[in-house]
């Protein structure tokens, strides 16, 4: 197996999306995003978010929780509606909490984002108006050079 089947496989096994086709790299990231990344990476309380964000919209969480209810209303009470409902209200706000992060981290990266092109695109805007006025000036050059009229005798 060479290296990049490697890499490929651990991306897959841990739920990683990698971009072409298997056995190959996975495409280089938005310079954005991997600023984005290391600013979320660099702060504990981000990291224990999007851990639990990450957790809490995945399928074992549902199954977990649909397991952990059922023995619950049927093993541990007798009227298990009460202490379940509260619990139930009470991890509800918790994960809406945790849905609002998600929402600010993806708006966060979508404007560093579009700052990021926008720089970018700005400068290729400059680049390409600064190569223009230079073809201009160097055919315009060429023009008087090769055009011009010959020097006339006698006058």
């Amino acid at each position: 197996m060479t290296p990049d089947e490697r890499l490929s496989r651990v991306s897959i096994e841990r739920g990683r999306t990698t971009v072409g086709v298997t056995g190959t790299r996975p495409a280089q990231r938005h310079p954005a995003m991997v600023a984005h990344q290391a600013i979320r990476a660099a702060n504990v309380q981000l990291r224990i978010a999007d851990a639990i964000t990450a957790f809490a919209g995945s399928m074992l969480f549902v199954y977990i929780h649909a397991l952990g209810f059922a023995l619950w209303m049927l093993l541990v009470e007798s009227d298990p509606w009460p202490k379940l409902t509260l619990i139930v209200s009470l991890e509800a706000i918790f994960l809406s909490t945790f849905v609002m992060i998600g929402q600010n981290r993806q708006s966060s990266f979508a404007q560093a984002k579009a700052d990021h092109d926008f720089t970018e695109q700005e400068l290729e805007l400059k680049t390409n108006t600064d190569i223009t006025r230079a073809i201009h000036q160097l055919t315009t050059e060429l023009h008087n050079r090769l055009v011009a009229t010959p020097p006339t005798a006698g006058l």
